[in-house]
């Protein structure tokens, strides 16, 4: 394996902020090695619910951690003009000492965030042939102090980014990829592809994203890129979840987490991604899995 293996916590955010800083920094605490916050104006789910902002929340845990690396999973394009998010995400870089990942995706046309202050809900084909763009552009915001760029849906002009990234060349960009066009914007223009399968079955999941990583190479080689220099994520994702009270199977059966992430290492991915226990009864499990588990993962690896 070209990366060392990582394990990321992504936390909701529809939590009163003092919940979720003490939650991020348990997760710190227990030597994950990134803790992760979605980016949507509202709860996509349940729009009347409580929900905090993601770079507000970002910035204000940059101040409350010290080694725990920080990332959006993910921002969404639509929200956001590229140069906005480039000066969010190097603010955030400069505040916790250079450990902001930018996970960046599309967003949900289901999502009602964006149709709630007036910003126009793109079709799904038309936020993937932007995506190309803002991922490219963003990728230069991050990297220079000047930036001028003419593209089909995004611009700059002489844009000024002083102070750029701490982090060098840049803040790592994470992009998140299911289908195979988003996928080619991966393998040509981010440090990390982060992917995951919605299959209720997990063993289905498990075949799924095997066949994706192995596509993945191909686009690469037809990029000409080194596949080995893309650092690979997958997101442990439960779809019966939340029929279930957001019970997650894989904190109730240890033998079923050890064989989920193995046989996602044997695929190729380096960075595999929790979510943070909603129902409080998994706790325990999830903390006994940070403490014995993964140590014995991670020694695996070496």
């Amino acid at each position: 394996m070209t990366f060392p293996i990582r394990f990321q916590v992504l936390t909701l955010a529809g939590k009163p902020w003092p919940e979720l800083r003490d939650q991020v920094k348990q997760i710190e605490s227990l030597g994950f090695d990134v803790a992760a916050v979605p980016d949507h104006f509202c709860d996509w789910a349940n729009p009347p619910a409580p929900w905090l902002e993601c770079w507000t929340l970002l910035a204000a845990l940059a101040t409350e951690t010290t080694t725990v690396r920080l990332a959006s999973n993910v921002a969404q394009i639509p929200l956001r003009n590229p140069g906005v998010l480039a000066h969010q995400a190097i603010t955030v870089d400069q505040v916790s000492g250079g450990r902001l990942e930018l996970g960046l995706g599309t967003g949900l046309m289901i999502d009602p965030g964006t149709e709630m202050v007036g910003l126009p809900n793109w079709s799904n084909s038309e936020r993937v042939d932007r995506f190309g763009e803002y991922l490219e552009l963003l990728g230069l915001l991050l990297e220079h102090g000047e930036t001028s760029y003419s593209g089909t849906y995004y611009s700059a002009s002489g844009a000024v980014m002083n102070p750029s990234s701490l982090q060098r060349p840049r803040v790592p960009l994470v992009a998140a990829a299911l289908g195979p066009k988003m996928m080619a914007h991966a393998s040509r223009l981010a440090d990390t592809w982060n992917t995951m399968s919605f299959n209720p079955d997990f063993d289905a999941q498990l075949s799924e994203l095997s066949t994706r990583a192995d596509s993945m190479d191909s686009l690469c080689a037809e990029s000409g890129r080194d596949p080995n220099t893309l650092r690979r994520s997958a997101n442990l994702f439960d779809a019966e979840a939340r029929a279930s009270g957001g019970r997650l199977r894989y904190y109730d059966d240890d033998e079923l987490f050890v064989r989920i992430v193995r046989a996602l290492l044997a695929s190729g991915y380096s960075d595999i991604g929790l979510y943070y226990p909603t129902d409080p009864s998994q706790l325990q499990a999830f903390e006994r899995i940070a403490s014995d588990i993964i140590p014995r993962l991670r020694a695996e690896t070496v």
